[in-house]
C-alpha cells in the first residue's frame, strides 16, 4: 500500500488536461483544508479583532515572498535550467539552481533582518487603524512569519525540479501540507502560545511545503547546494526576466496592503471579513485558473522556444476556452448560493449571522472577478513563456492603481455620503448590519481586475493573433449555461426553503446542496443542448486514465 502511494506521488503526468486535472484534484484537497482552516479560525474568533491582527501581520512577509521567491519560481527558472541542461552536458542546470539558491539566502537574510528591526516603526504607519496594544501582537506575529518566505523560496526552487520531471502530483501536494501546518497551529499551538501560535503554525506548514519535495530533489542530477562562485552574467540574464515578473506579482500584494490599510480604519472585523471572502473566492480560482495555467506553462515555453507560434496560440486558445467553460457557471452559482456557502463553511461558534451576511456579500463581489483572474493567470504566463515580461507589469500596475484607488474612493463615499451608503445597503439587503463599508474594497478590486482583463486580452490578441471571436462564442455559451444553472438553483432554493429549518446547520446544508446540485444539472444540460465542444473534450479526457494518458488536447506536444 505504501509503495502504491509513493508510486502515485512520483508518477509522471503528461498532457494539458491530464496535468490540469491532477493539479485541480490536489488543489481541491488543499482548498478543502484551507476552508477547514478558515472554519476553525471563524469558530474561535468570528470576523473580529484577533483575526484583523493575524491577517494584517501577513502583509509584509507575503510581499517579501513575492519579491524574492517569485524570482526562483518555475516560470522564471525553467527555461534557464532546461537550456543549461542542453548546453552543458546535463550539468549546467544544477549550477543555475545552486547559484540562485545561494544568492537568495544571502539577500533574503539581509532584508528580513532589516524588516525584523523596523517592524515596530513601519506597521503603525502602514495600518493606522489599530491601537498601540494591537501593534505589539502584529509585530510579534510578523517577525515569526518572516521565516515563511525563506522556506517557501527554497521550496520554489524544489518546484523547478519537480516540474522538469513532470511530477505534478508531488508539486501539487506541497500547498496541501502547508494548510495542514496552519491547522495544527490553530488547534494546538494557539491554545498554548496565543496569537503567535498561529504564526508558528504557518512556519510549520512552510516546512512541510518544502520537505515533501526534498526526497525527489536530492535523488536527481539537479540536486543543488550553496556555492560561493557566482556567474553574474547568468544572474543578470535571469534578473531581466525575473524582476519584471516579481514586480508584477508584488502589485497584488501591494494592493492587499492597500486594502488592509483601508479596512483597518473601518469597523472592527473588516480585515477579517475581506480576507474570509477573498479566501473563499480563491478556491475556484485555484482549482480552475491556477491548474490550467500551471499545467500549460511548460509546453507554452517549449512551443515558443521551437518557434511554433501557431501551436502556441492554439494551446492558449484551448486553455482559455476551458477556463471560460468552468469559471462563468461557477461564478453564477456562487452568487446565488453565497449565503448558504458562507454559513455552511464558516458559520459556527463566534461567527454570527451578521458576519455571514457581510462575508457573503463580499464573496459575491469577489467572485464576479473569477473569470478575469483565471484568464489573467494564463495570459500572464503565456507572455512569460515568450519572454514578454514588460506588458504584464504595466497592465497590472495600472489595474492595481485603479482597483486600490476605487476601493478608497468608494469607502470614503460610503462614509461621507449617506445617500450612497443607503443605496448600497438597500441593494445588498444588509439593513441593520454594521461594517458594510468594507464591501467597497471588493467593489474596487472588481473594477481594477476588469480593466486588467480588457487590456491584457487585447494586447495578447494583437501580439499573437488570438482568435477572439472563438472565445466570445465560448463566453456566450458559458454565460447562457451560468444563467440557466443559477435560475434552476434559485428555484430549487425557493422550493426547499419551505420544508427546511434554516436555523440549523443540517437545514442550511440541505438547502445549499440541493440548490447546488440542481444548478449544476442545469449547467450541464445547457452545455449538452448547445453541444459544447469543451464538454466533449472533457468527456473524452475522463475516458482515459489520467495517470497513463499522453495527450488529449488537440496539440501533440507533451508538457
Amino acid at each position: 500500500m505504501v509503495t502504491r502511494v509513493l508510486n502515485l506521488l512520483y508518477r509522471e503526468v503528461r498532457g494539458l488536461h491530464q496535468a490540469a486535472y491532477v493539479l485541480a484534484l490536489f488543489t481541491l484537497a488543499s482548498q478543502i483544508l484551507a476552508i477547514v482552516r478558515d472554519r476553525i479560525l471563524a469558530h474561535q474568533f468570528g470576523a473580529g479583532y484577533e483575526l484583523d491582527l493575524y491577517y494584517t501581520a501577513f502583509r509584509i512577509p507575503d510581499l517579501l515572498f513575492v519579491l524574492f521567491a517569485s524570482v526562483l519560481s518555475v516560470y522564471v527558472l525553467l527555461p534557464f535550467v532546461t537550456k543549461a541542461e542542453t548546453d552543458d552536458e546535463g550539468k549546467g542546470g544544477r549550477v543555475v539552481l545552486a547559484q540562485m539558491f545561494s544568492l537568495f539566502l544571502l539577500c533574503y537574510t539581509a532584508v528580513s533582518v532589516l524588516a525584523f528591526v523596523l517592524a515596530p516603526y513601519v506597521m503603525p504607519k502602514l495600518f493606522p487603524g489599530f491601537s498601540s496594544e494591537a501593534y505589539i501582537e502584529i509585530v510579534a506575529m510578523m517577525r515569526i512569519l518572516l521565516i515563511q518566505p525563506c522556506l517557501l523560496g527554497i521550496s520554489s526552487l524544489f518546484g523547478v525540479v519537480t516540474q522538469i520531471h513532470h511530477r505534478f502530483v508531488l508539486y501539487a501536494l506541497s500547498p496541501l501540507l502547508y494548510n495542514v501546518g496552519i491547522i495544527i497551529g490553530a488547534l494546538f499551538l494557539y491554545p498554548v502560545f496565543g496569537l503567535v501560535g498561529l504564526a508558528w503554525g504557518v512556519v510549520l506548514g512552510a516546512i512541510g511545503h518544502l520537505l515533501v519535495q526534498w526526497p525527489l530533489v536530492i535523488k536527481t542530477k539537479l540536486a543543488f547546494g550553496i556555492v560561493f562562485k557566482i556567474d553574474w552574467s547568468l544572474i543578470w540574464s535571469v534578473a531581466k526576466v525575473a524582476l519584471p515578473r516579481a514586480l508584477t506579482l508584488s502589485f497584488g500584494q501591494l494592493q492587499m496592503i492597500g486594502f488592509v490599510m483601508i479596512a483597518s480604519t473601518l469597523a472592527v472585523g473588516s480585515v477579517a471579513v475581506m480576507q474570509f471572502a477573498y479566501n473563499l473566492q480563491s478556491v475556484p480560482l485555484a482549482i480552475v485558473g491556477m491548474s490550467y495555467s500551471v499545467a500549460a506553462f511548460p509546453v507554452l515555453a517549449d512551443l515558443l522556444a521551437k518557434k511554433e507560434e501557431k501551436k502556441f496560440v492554439a494551446y492558449v486558445s484551448t486553455a482559455l476556452r476551458h477556463i471560460i467553460f468552468w469559471s462563468v457557471p461557477i461564478s453564477a452559482l456562487v452568487i446565488v448560493l453565497r449565503a448558504q456557502i458562507v454559513r455552511v463553511l464558516l458559520g459556527s461558534g463566534s461567527f454570527n449571522w451578521d458576519d455571514t451576511r457581510l462575508v457573503a456579500a463580499a464573496l459575491a463581489l469577489f467572485v464576479l472577478a473569477l473569470l478575469a483572474q483565471s484568464v489573467l493567470l494564463l495570459l500572464v504566463r503565456a507572455f512569460y513563456a515568450g519572454g514578454h515580461t514588460r506588458t504584464p507589469l504595466i497592465v497590472t500596475a495600472i489595474g492595481t492603481l485603479l482597483g486600490t484607488g476605487s476601493a478608497f474612493l468608494f469607502s470614503q463615499l460610503f462614509i461621507k455620503v449617506p445617500a450612497f451608503a443607503e443605496s448600497i445597503v438597500h441593494l445588498l439587503r444588509l439593513e441593520g448590519v454594521v461594517g458594510v463599508a468594507v464591501l467597497m474594497i471588493p467593489l474596487g478590486f472588481l473594477i481594477g481586475i476588469l480593466l486588467e482583463l480588457i487590456c491584457m486580452l487585447w494586447l495578447f490578441a494583437w501580439r499573437f493573433s488570438l482568435p477572439l471571436q472563438e472565445l466570445f462564442i465560448s463566453f456566450m455559451r458559458a454565460l447562457l449555461a451560468g444563467v440557466m444553472g443559477s435560475m434552476v438553483a434559485y428555484l430549487a432554493l425557493a422550493f426547499v426553503v419551505e420544508g427546511v429549518n434554516q436555523e440549523k446547520f443540517i437545514g442550511i446544508f440541505i438547502q445549499g446542496a440541493t440548490g447546488g446540485l440542481f444548478g449544476v444539472l442545469g449547467v450541464i444540460a445547457t452545455y449538452y443542448i448547445l453541444r459544447s465542444p469543451e464538454l466533449i473534450e472533457i468527456t473524452k479526457s475522463f475516458k482515459t486514465r489520467i495517470w497513463k494518458a499522453d495527450v488529449v488536447a488537440p496539440q501533440p506536444d507533451i508538457l
